[in-house]
């Protein structure tokens, strides 16, 4: 324990979820508050994502994030981040980084991922979190796609949330 709280320059244990968060969900908002249970500090890191055509801006996305983010247990901030993870992980203190996984195909993808973080930064543990079971099945994809074609997002991200995408609010 006292190598964690070294390398975190005595902050206790930091722990950093990253994503695009486009849109934040129920299921992300939940693995946050378990998150926020474990560790002294939690950092939502909302990927600038040059790579991936979001909905949201990056500015919306930080956003959304910070209004779920005033409602959890805990500290949890905030911030954008670009490049490596292991590279934010470094200059933010953390000790971990944590993971939502709803399914095997997430737990593929993320145990790969893991082991490449491992070897970039040996320092930095992975944390597999899984949502609740009625969240398992909320992805940022479905719900993007469910509201643009009308359906009733409520039962899959906050009201906030919910709120900016409204169809009024996609014509903005």
């Amino acid at each position: 324990m006292s190598s964690a709280l070294a390398s975190t320059g005595g902050q206790g244990r930091v722990a950093v979820y990253s994503g695009t968060f486009d849109p934040i969900t129920l299921g992300h908002e939940d693995v946050t508050r378990r998150a926020a249970l474990l560790f002294d500090e939690v950092i939502i890191a909302v990927a600038i994502a040059h790579h991936k055509k979001t909905r949201f801006t990056l500015q919306q996305r930080l956003d959304m994030a910070a209004e779920v983010a005033a409602s959890l247990p805990g500290r949890v901030r905030v911030l954008p981040f670009e490049g490596l993870i292991m590279d934010f992980c470094r200059q933010q203190g953390a000790n971990a980084v944590v993971r939502g996984i709803r399914n095997m195909t997430d737990f593929d993808y993320e145990a790969q991922m893991a082991a490449m973080n491992r070897k970039l930064n040996p320092d930095v543990e992975t944390v597999f979190l899984l949502p609740q079971a009625e969240l398992q099945c909320i992805s940022s994809t479905l719900v993007r796609e469910i509201s643009q074609l009308g359906g009733d997002v409520s039962q899959m991200v906050s009201a906030a949330v919910a709120a900016r995408l409204a169809p009024q609010t996609l014509q903005a």
